[in-house]
């Protein structure tokens, strides 16, 4: 049996960090070796798996040079500032980075860029598998419906989610944008109030709706005369998430330097329909 993947959490104490605590501790191919919060966090020196009543041997510590000090890969599912500042140390100690967090801006997504010189990482707005199934049907989709049809995107999350629209919806965006020839940047509308005047052809609509714990609910409709096509993906757990971030770990192993995606990971990028 080849030797467990060293695991780092980021976030370690908050919803997603418990998650992927969880699944690195179900997963026998993998090890937690460390966990790490901010400062103020009350779970600071405490074993990463009291939560689940688990004894890890892994405290939860704020130094993360110490968290990744013997980590092979470090999964983050924080904020843009804290994910870049986590790069940086992962670039130190030559850690592979798998992260889910969203709401970069431009030139932290290009800091990003830069970092994959260094090391191998994955980065996509959604780890689970089948959104990023629904990615690829997406695609098929606008391909077949990239005349006489209107693309509006609608998503839902809890409401301590603190960016809108949603990384997914963003990417289910993008991915309608590139087939059907559009620019999401000039032709993306991301708001309407008052008299807004009739829809103009081309654009892809987003409607952000943020309430309860929704886990992650998000529909792209193609509406056409006479006729709606919806597809749609629905998260009932974080689970799915945490379990294809491990399978993004595992991608990243037999890698050096580079950035990728969850399509590179299950090798939908060259996949026909």
């Amino acid at each position: 049996m080849s030797q467990a993947i060293r695991i780092a959490i980021a976030g370690a104490t908050g919803r997603m960090g418990k998650t992927l605590i969880e699944a690195v501790l179900n997963n026998p191919a993998c090890a937690l070796t460390g966990a790490f919060d901010q400062a103020q966090s009350p779970a600071i020196g405490r074993d990463a798996g009291d939560f689940m009543g688990a004894n890890t041997g892994v405290l939860i510590t704020s130094d993360v040079n110490s968290a990744l000090s013997n980590a092979d890969v470090m999964i983050d599912f924080t904020r843009p500032e804290g994910t870049l500042n986590h790069l940086e140390i992962c670039a130190k100690h030559q850690v592979k980075a798998v992260i889910g967090t969203t709401g970069f801006n431009a030139q932290q997504l290009e800091k990003i860029h830069q970092f994959a010189s260094q090391i191998a990482l994955v980065w996509s707005p959604n780890m689970a598998v089948g959104v990023n199934a629904t990615f690829k049907l997406l695609e098929v989709a606008a391909k077949i419906l990239n005349s006489g049809y209107d693309v509006e995107i609608i998503e839902a999350h809890h409401n301590k989610k603190v960016d809108a629209p949603s990384g997914t919806a963003l990417r289910m965006g993008e991915v309608v944008a590139k087939v059907m020839g559009v620019n999401l940047d000039t032709d993306g509308v991301f708001a309407r109030e008052g008299i807004t005047g009739e829809r103009k052809p081309g654009t892809i609509g987003f409607s952000t709706i943020r309430g309860g714990d929704i886990v992650g609910d998000h529909t792209v409709m193609f509406a056409g005369i006479g006729e709606r096509i919806e597809i749609t993906h629905k998260s009932a757990s974080r689970m799915t998430y945490a379990q294809g971030s491990i399978r993004a770990a595992e991608y990243l192993m037999n890698k050096n330097t580079g950035m990728f995606d969850m399509q590179d990971v299950l090798g939908l990028k060259n996949l026909s329909l």
